[in-house]
């Protein structure tokens, strides 16, 4: 049988000693460089993440690129309309409201989605054609998008954001549900699809922010 000598033993425990400050050096090393990617991809995110209303560039109705910080200092009303929908009539009452407050700074923003029931199927140009034909509409429109689901355009996961305004957060229900902004970009109201244009409950809410300092 073969017998280790104690000096045999001693010098192994110095190695595997010595060993030690190296493996934890390369440890301490490796966890720093994996929270520093962490930390670094955070901060790009959060310099990425749009900050406000404004930040965002949309593309209108006729494919133009349209940045929504052009809307600074106006009320803005932004709705998610659609053509075959038993609100669509609401089209008339919008424009009807947007031509009566328009001169003190009020606009109206639609954009078209077709993700309830299908009820935006048309293309933009066929959207543009139907609402102009149909109800004379002359507020803004913008090209279609998704306002809720996995393709959520990022406008609307702004808009319905607890971190946005967390007393108006939550997906949109249905067609023609109305957000009103101020003239700072906040929001301030945010309105179901039932709440008719001409309503009071809307259009106090809509004198309010246009009589705000």
């Amino acid at each position: 049988m073969k017998v280790t000598k104690s000096t045999d033993l001693l010098s192994t425990q110095k190695g595997t000693t010595s060993m030690r400050p190296k493996f934890i050096h390369f440890t301490l090393v490796f966890l720093g460089s994996i929270l520093a990617g962490v930390a670094c991809a955070t901060v790009k995110g959060a310099e990425n993440a749009p900050g406000s209303f404004y930040d965002f560039v949309m593309k209108d109705i006729d494919g133009k690129s349209v940045p929504l910080s052009s809307y600074k200092g106006k009320v803005l009303l932004v709705v998610n309309v659609a053509s075959q929908c038993g609100y669509t009539p609401q089209y008339r009452g919008l424009e009807a409201l947007y031509r009566k407050y328009k001169s003190r700074g009020f606009m109206i923003i639609g954009f078209p989605a077709n993700n309830f029931g299908h009820q935006e199927p048309g293309t933009d140009t066929e959207i543009k054609t139907f609402c102009t034909k149909t109800y004379d509409v002359t507020f803004d429109l913008f090209s279609k998008i998704s306002v809720k689901g996995s393709d959520q355009h990022p406008l609307y996961r702004f808009l319905t954001s607890t971190g946005t305004n967390p007393e108006y957060s939550g997906e949109v229900k249905w067609n023609f549900q109305k957000y009103l902004l101020d003239r700072k970009g906040r929001i301030v109201g945010k309105f179901a699809s039932a709440v008719e244009p001409s309503s009071s409950e809307l259009t106090s809410a809509i004198e309010q922010a246009l009589n705000a300092q």
